[in-house]
């Protein structure tokens, strides 16, 4: 984790131009060696204006792949869910074509099989050799993106919760108490099956979570963050804990 590049942004502006540019990089990179960038989003405030910057580039949008590394479980209309999120930002404005969009197929009643729904569209996007990881196990997501809450969790891997402890599915219902609800999540092993894996984390009130992903007290289950091997870090400096090297 300490070895992992991390790239400082002075504002919140800074950083979204940042993530743009490696961003768009990446794209044309996979574009060009498989044909196809597929690309695990992730809900929060610095995501969506990425997505809304993402919206009126030069991305090749023809050639990407959108699904959703987690989701509420409410209905694809509501203020709270990533996808209604996404779709105003960056699906609707670069007129996107649906055929390569997968959004989680929530099942607000039976969260279960909605999970299992989206699994089984994962595997089936991710069916050729080269789109799994070496071992044949988990997609090989050219890019993951990812947020950090301020209890440490990422996607919706919150403390203390049952998803943690999963290795041999890709995407799972998961209860959150503190919400007393069911979010939807990829599992860890699926998140570090991604070639790029990028947190993005803006603002002072980030720095006590960055500090407990990237420091040597090790707590997966308080600090479900611990749990990703991420290839990049995108931070305001204001995020980073005192003392942090870059």
């Amino acid at each position: 984790m300490n070895n992992t590049p991390i790239s400082v942004s002075e504002t919140s502006d800074a950083l979204v131009q940042d993530i743009l540019a490696a961003f768009l990089r990446l794209a044309k990179e996979a574009i060009a060696a498989r044909g196809v960038f597929r690309v695990s989003l992730s809900g929060g405030s610095t995501p969506k204006r990425l997505y809304e910057e993402l919206a009126t580039s030069d991305l090749d949008f023809a050639r990407v792949q959108w699904f959703w590394g987690d989701e509420r479980n409410v209905p694809h209309d509501h203020a709270d869910s990533n996808f209604r999120m996404v779709n105003t930002a960056l699906l609707k404005p670069a007129n996107i074509d649906s055929a390569n969009v997968f959004p989680v197929p929530v099942d607000i009643d039976n969260p279960a099989a909605a999970a299992i729904n989206y699994e089984a569209t994962l595997r089936c996007q991710f069916a050729s050799p080269e789109a799994v990881d070496e071992a044949g196990d988990f997609p090989a997501w050219d890019l993951v993106l990812l947020g950090l809450g301020d209890d440490a969790h990422t996607a919706s891997l919150f403390p203390e919760t049952s998803a943690l402890d999963i290795s041999d599915r890709w995407f799972v219902e998961n209860w959150v108490e503190k919400f007393a609800a069911y979010r939807y999540t990829l599992t860890a092993p699926a998140i570090n099956s991604g070639r790029e894996i990028w947190f993005l984390i803006s603002g002072s009130g980030k720095k006590e979570a960055v500090g407990r992903i990237m420091g040597d007290d090790r707590d997966f289950r308080l600090y479900p963050s611990q749990l990703i091997r991420p290839t990049r870090f995108f931070v305001t400096s204001d995020a980073l804990p005192e003392g942090q090297s870059v």
